[in-house]
Formats: C-alpha cells, structure tokens, sequence
C-alpha cells in the first residue's frame, strides 16, 4: 500500500495546487506597498526552506504559513533568519 505524505521539508506552493492557490489570493490581498519584492520573497523562502522548523508550509515556531509572512514587509522571521 502506498501512504500519500506530506512532505515536510515543503513550501505549500510544492504541494496541493488549493493552498497554493490559498496563499496567493491572501498574497494578493496585500498592498503593493505592504510587499516585499520579488526577489526579497525569494530570498526569504529559501531560508525559511532549509530552516529545521518548516513543517508543510507552516513555521513550527510561530504557527503561519511562511509563504504569506514572505511576503510581508512588516513581517520578519521568528527566528531571525531574515
């Protein structure tokens, strides 16, 4: 029997195309001058990718989904990565 597994090591973007396309609706919700750009947001998810506490798309230490707290400017990291 195969088992479908979350992969924890992942973004919600890699996984189901529904939060993906969750997260870009509230990404798309923001401000343009409430976004960090395109290259910051990439730059912040790769941390938060090689980062012990991602877990599905979640931080295990603060509880959001770091595609969207990416993506903020205001936002920063719990752990202080970026």
């Amino acid at each position: 029997m195969i088992e479908k597994r979350v992969c924890a090591r992942c973004l919600l973007r890699d996984m189901t195309r529904a939060d993906a396309e969750m997260i870009e609706k509230y990404k798309n919700e923001l401000k343009a001058q409430d976004q960090v750009d395109a290259d910051e947001y990439e730059r912040r998810l790769a941390l938060c990718k090689n980062c012990v506490q991602l877990n599905a798309g979640t931080c295990m230490s603060c509880g959001c989904y770091v595609e969207l707290r990416a993506a903020m400017k205001a936002a920063h990291c719990p752990r202080k990565s970026w």
